[in-house]
């Protein structure tokens, strides 16, 4: 008798991530492309903020087939304030919940995109609907929170016991470095699988790369309250002040774009603020200059991990972090040998900068070959990895 294959049992999953697609190039594009490849084998659903009329835009581009969206409209932006930003996360949280208890998905994936609030709800629907979930840790909060905006002791504490509660009942928990699963663990007490997956790059096809690069240096990613925008700006004006010549590019959107927008307009001959550009060009400005600059505040580091730093693995420039030589920034800078450390001082930094200008730093201790790196970060390996742990059996059990 000839056997019947079964077809593979279709799972109903929901992922939910605030930051999406077309907005958001790495995650946000790489969950897009998630979603539509599963969506021919399961049921597959997004809930996101939308920015910027996601239906017509999925419509323009020909993407999303096969997959259901759930927008909820945004009513912030990353620079808007802390409060703001934090009642739209509750807005987003009743909006989440209304959607699973709507569609009654038997798998969820969820980000720290918005952190804590969401994620507990998810907790909370999976405990009542017997339903799998997968939290991805891509930043854990409150803590990163609190690295820059102090959060009232009490507050800090209840929603801390909310993520570690989150964390433990979790099928499994993804985050991104090493250090990051290791301060999980501490905090949490969760015993269970941690995965390690790197964000990818931001997809650089159709990039022309220049025949030379050119002396200087890009910044291109959030100008958020993590990255030291203001030492950075200061360290800049001081450079130039003293007459330095090195060009700067900024782009990226963030707290911080108005003090970006008027070094710009201060130092028109060598500072260029873009703002807040498309995937491609963001990109292809990576690839102009030989720097790219990677500042982060210390404490951040471990818990969260700069997420331009593929992009800037792929675009060739050597990275300049800025930051101390314990973090995991610096290490993963150092091992891989991309680039150098200069301590979070804005004496160093401008320094730094006139030794990049006369030509004092050879660029021989730097590694030319970045192959073995841009297969960890390339869009197909992070699909592939996300696909297998998330459709994993002993997920489902």
């Amino acid at each position: 008798m000839e056997e019947v294959l079964m077809p593979d049992k279709r799972e109903k999953l929901l992922i939910i991530n605030r930051s999406f697609w077309p907005v958001y190039p790495v995650i946000g594009e790489a969950l897009l492309r998630f979603a539509e490849q599963h969506a021919t084998k399961h049921e597959v659903g997004v809930i996101l903020q939308d920015h910027a009329g996601i239906r017509k835009k999925l419509a323009e581009h020909q993407r999303g087939q096969g997959v259901n969206f759930y927008p909820c409209k945004a009513w912030t932006v990353s620079g808007s304030s802390i409060a703001r930003r934090a009642l739209d996360a509750v807005f987003f949280m009743v909006w989440v919940f209304w959607v699973l208890l709507y569609k009654r998905p038997s798998k969820v994936y969820v980000s720290t995109d918005p952190p804590v609030l969401v994620p507990f709800i998810v907790m909370l629907y999976s405990k009542f609907f017997g339903a799998k979930y997968i939290y991805h840790l891509q930043d854990i909060h409150p803590e990163a929170t609190n690295v820059v905006v102090k959060v009232n002791p009490w507050l800090f504490r209840f929603l801390k016991w909310m993520d570690v509660l989150s964390m433990r009942k979790a099928n499994l928990l993804l985050t991104i470095t090493e250090e990051m699963a290791e301060e999980i663990r501490v905090r949490s007490g969760f015993r269970g699988e941690i995965a390690i997956v790197s964000n990818p790059s931001v997809a650089f096809d159709g990039v022309v790369p220049p025949p030379k690069k050119e002396k200087g240096f890009a910044f291109c990613g959030n100008a958020g309250r993590l990255q030291r925008i203001p030492l950075l700006i200061s360290a800049i004006e001081e450079y130039l002040e003293q007459g330095g010549e090195l060009k700067f590019i900024f782009a990226g959107a963030g707290v911080y774009e108005k003090d970006l927008k008027n070094l710009s307009e201060k130092f028109k001959d060598n500072v260029v603020y873009h703002g807040l550009v498309s995937p491609l060009k963001a990109a292809q400005l990576n690839c102009i200059y030989e720097w790219a600059l990677l500042p982060i505040e210390d404490e951040v580091t471990r818990y969260a991990f700069p997420s331009k730093s593929s992009s800037y693995v792929f675009s060739g420039a050597k990275i300049m972090a800025i930051c101390s030589e314990s973090t995991s920034v610096a290490q993963w800078v150092l091992k891989n040998k991309l680039g150098v450390v200069v301590p979070p001082s804005k004496e160093e930094i401008r320094n730094f900068f006139f030794s990049v200008e006369n030509n004092n730093i050879s660029g021989k201790e730097f590694s030319s070959d970045r192959d073995f790196l841009k297969k960890q970060l390339d869009f197909q390996v992070f699909l592939e990895k996300l696909g297998e742990l998330i459709f994993d059996k002993k997920n489902n059990e």
